[in-house]
């Protein structure tokens, strides 16, 4: 039978990470096992007064895969079904299969994914490649010293998405920055609220113009190939999800990447070896920071029971991508970044049925970046200690400034 795990109330720095690994405080909370019970604020979590925490990789492979007995749905009230039959999408939230269960799930699913293709990425890479250059000539012209992550992390990340999508290019400096302020934590309420609705409002423009006339972007081609079977509103909510969850996680592993690469300097030789070989980087990089640390939170629609513990219906899971990337259980020495090893099935991009549709776009845009960086500026290296480099407050870990020299 199943024993009830012990509440244990986390630190106020449990989620922060001490540079690369995580906080020493999420190592104390993961003595007490794999998966256990964290004391919250009741109101947030169902009347429990608890979340449960994952941590190790098996549990939170197993419950991101277990779209039957979890569901990352939102549930408003109390009142609503845990099974969802019923409950309605809130307006904003349409269109954004993250918090989609099937068959809406699989419905919108199968429209995406022929967007992702290894064709259609191949396709992109030339686009990729002339933004990555064009920003690595803006960097060269302004250094050295440099700020990386400003002048060339942060706008490939934005561009490149951009690109995907089928943003004009003279609308793209705008909307980025309307992209970025919207995630940045720091900023007020009513700032972000404003911005997110300036946001919504081009995005509305965008997909009227190409319900028109729609170009080979990846907007285009969902209208094209899917007209009425996809609406505006979800239309709207699939590119905000691309773009929130892409933009900065891009940009963030673009940055954040460089960091880890400048400070294993053994690990950079497989770059420019081959494309197989950058693509290992990449793939371990992914991995060692995992600079999305948790995913949207799961919810047991029925009581179930997950290494020896009973989660019952309505009890919320948070996963720990950053604790189950670096358990012992996935590789030895997993607290190591060794791009050496055989490449790893790690949940950087998530499991099961949410596993990241842009995954493909994200690893091609990550290698082409490191590789152009490295052959533009092979003595790369940071202008300050790497300590000195201070972390945004936003929904993923990146460098703010990224100061090199070469």
């Amino acid at each position: 039978m199943a024993e009830a795990a012990p509440i244990v109330r986390p630190t106020a720095n449990y989620m922060r990470r001490t540079l690369y690994d995580p906080h020493e405080d999420m190592f104390a909370l993961r003595a007490h096992g794999p998966l256990i019970r964290i004391a919250g604020n009741a109101s947030d979590q169902m009347s429990t007064g608890y979340v449960w925490q994952a941590m190790g990789y098996d549990v939170v492979r197993r419950i991101l895969g277990d779209h039957e007995n979890f569901t990352t749905r939102l549930r408003l009230t109390d009142a609503e079904p845990l099974s969802g039959e019923g409950v309605r999408v809130p307006p904003e939230l349409v269109g954004q299969i993250s918090i989609y269960d099937p068959p809406e799930h699989t419905r919108l699913r199968r429209m995406l994914t022929p967007e992702f293709t290894v064709r259609r990425i191949r396709r992109l890479e030339p686009a990729i490649e002339a933004i990555v250059e064009e920003h690595l000539d803006t960097m060269e012209a302004a250094g050295p010293p440099a700020d990386l992550q400003v002048l060339f992390a942060d706008p490939v990340g934005g561009e490149t998405l951009c690109e995907l999508l089928g943003v004009p290019r003279d609308d793209r400096n705008e909307f980025i920055r309307r992209v970025r302020q919207n995630v940045d934590l720091s900023r007020g309420y009513k700032a972000r609220a404003a911005d997110s609705a300036a946001f919504n409002r081009y995005l509305n423009t965008l997909i009227t113009q190409q319900r028109k006339a729609p170009d080979e972007g990846f907007l285009g081609m969902l209208v094209r190939e899917h007209g009425d079977r996809i609406s505006d509103e979800e239309l709207k909510g699939v590119c905000t999800a691309l773009i929130l969850g892409g933009v900065e996680s891009v940009a963030g592993m673009i940055g954040f990447g460089v960091l880890a690469l400048l400070d294993h300097p053994d690990q950079k030789r497989l770059l420019l070896a081959s494309r197989e070989e950058a693509d290992r980087v990449v793939n371990e990089l992914l991995r060692f920071l995992s600079a999305v640390q948790q995913p949207t939170p799961r919810m047991a629609v029925r009581d179930v029971v997950v290494d020896g513990q009973l989660i019952r219906a309505g009890e919320y899971v948070l996963c720990s991508i950053l604790m189950a990337n670096r358990d012992e259980g996935l590789t030895p020495d997993a607290h190591l970044l060794d791009a050496d090893r055989e490449p790893l099935p790690h949940v950087g991009f998530g499991h099961g049925i949410h596993h990241c549709v842009g995954a493909a776009v994200a690893r091609s845009v990550l290698r082409i970046a490191y590789q152009a960086l490295w052959r533009r500026f092979p003595a790369l290296g940071l202008a300050v200690p790497a300590e000195e480099v201070k972390f945004r407050n936003a929904f993923i870990d990146s460098p703010d400034r990224l100061p090199v020299t070469w």
